[in-house]
């Protein structure tokens, strides 16, 4: 009898899940299978990460070799080919403006890196006094301090007390009279504005950097209204902040290409990765570093180190050899050229749901949707949790935050899969009160 009381399972009602474990033992493609044997159809793509699908054996390949061929190597003052070989393709498939990639361990740790870049890259330009830093309503931006600073979901924040000084949000994007929009709505830019208020209230000398998910996803796929990142761009751009795109969702594929900043065609100056880099194999995060922050980095410093930031395991053996197979199979297999074709059908079918019980809004765009339901009265998210575990019990998982469904395919899905996955949230919903 496996012993389930050690293990503090995260962002989990754990006295509940031990009362009735859902328990995964192996996947392969799109597929987990439970430890009854059940096949289970992978909705959520891990959590988000399994772009490429499960088990694919050319990652599988370049890990167990890269195991047999060199386990660890320290990364101060000492370096391994496969570090710099993934940087050097990583940054081939980003945007142009982009030079330089600094390789943390997960998303987290790459927000708490990108912060601190942003606080170094002005004071290394004499503008010391810009500490401040700005996020967002409804963001997640992972667990770490920074990180959780800056994110705008009440509940990640209310056991930590006041965690960061110097911390502000700008209003979410979410307008309800939007509601059952097929991908960004047409209204909502000018909500870009409310961070000139900020800028106002604190002044442009004190504020560091802005950081935002293009598209909110954690809290249930928030679609940016058409025009609002290029606003916020502008904006940031005038005042001499910095902005950065936590793409650790966004990133590989999720919208059609490689990242957002190339779908919605706007630069930040940072971008944040995690999740897809490494297909969910290996933990990694990286931020990739456009190139005027990366001179200002590393010529305004006095010779020597130029950060004094970095990991145990920035850039891994194993991390590195997983993420340069991830890019091949992205090449190859045209992931974001499928992912971008199947955008259309997961809409279509997605928007069926509208005509469900308690269905109160529907939102989309690339291989991300979200089905937000009514709560039940004195009981958020009680609804939610019951639609997860009638899909499992269907053999489907799906992501659950209070009572949105997030779904979430691999790149690699069928349009039966996806007819499945729809399916089964459809039966799930009508089995609810």
């Amino acid at each position: 009898m496996l012993d389930l009381e050690p293990h503090w399972m995260p962002f989990t009602d754990n006295r509940r899940f031990r009362r009735s474990p859902r328990m995964l033992v192996s996947a392969s493609g799109v597929h987990y299978r439970d430890s009854a044997g059940r096949s289970i159809l992978d909705g959520a793509s891990g959590l988000w990460c399994v772009n490429a699908g499960h088990s694919h054996p050319l990652i599988v390949e370049a890990v167990t070799e890269q195991l047999r061929t060199l386990d660890y190597a320290p990364c101060f003052e000492f370096g391994h080919p496969g570090a710099f070989e993934f940087a050097a393709d990583l940054v081939g498939v980003m945007p142009r403006a982009f030079d330089r990639v600094i390789f943390a361990n997960s998303g987290s740790e790459a927000v708490d890196t990108a912060l601190k870049l942003s606080l170094a890259y002005h004071r290394a330009r004499g503008e010391g006094g810009r500490t401040r830093l700005i996020g967002r309503e409804r963001g997640y931006h992972g667990v770490g301090f920074g990180g959780t600073s800056v994110g705008g979901i009440g509940r990640n924040r209310a056991a930590f007390g006041t965690l960061l000084p110097g911390v502000d949000h700008l209003r979410h994007t979410y307008d309800p009279s939007a509601a059952f929009t097929r991908g960004q709505p047409e209204a909502g830019a000018e909500l870009a504005r409310d961070l000139q208020r900020l800028i106002d209230l604190h002044g442009a000398e004190t504020i560091a950097a802005v950081i935002v998910e293009p598209v909110a996803g954690s809290t249930g796929v928030l679609v940016p209204p058409v025009g609002y990142l290029q606003l916020l761009r502008e904006i940031t751009e005038r005042h001499g902040i910095l902005l950065v795109f936590d793409e650790v969702i966004t990133g590989y594929g999720r919208l059609g290409g490689m990242t957002a900043s190339e779908v919605f065609g706007v630069t930040p100056d940072l971008i944040v990765l995690a999740k897809g880099l490494t297909n969910g194999t290996v933990p990694m995060g990286a931020v990739v570093v456009s190139a005027h922050v990366d001179e200002a980095l590393s010529t305004g410093v006095a010779p020597g180190v130029e950060l004094f930031h970095g990991y145990t395991c920035s850039g891994h053996p194993l991390a590195a050899a997983a993420g340069l197979a991830t890019l091949r199979v992205f090449e190859e297999e045209g992931l974001c050229e499928r992912a971008a074709a199947l955008a259309h059908l997961l809409e279509e079918a997605v928007h069926e749901l509208a005509r469900e019980p308690f269905v109160r809004d529907v939102r989309n765009i690339g291989l991300a949707a979200a089905v937000e339901l009514e709560p039940g009265a004195g009981a958020p998210g009680v609804r939610g949790f019951e639609v997860l575990k009638r899909c499992f019990e269907q053999g489907v998982l799906v992501r659950v935050t209070g009572d949105t469904i997030a779904l979430a395919p691999a790149l690699v899905y069928t349009e039966a899969h996806v007819e499945e996955l729809v399916g089964a949230v459809r039966t799930a919903v009508r089995g609810i009160h």
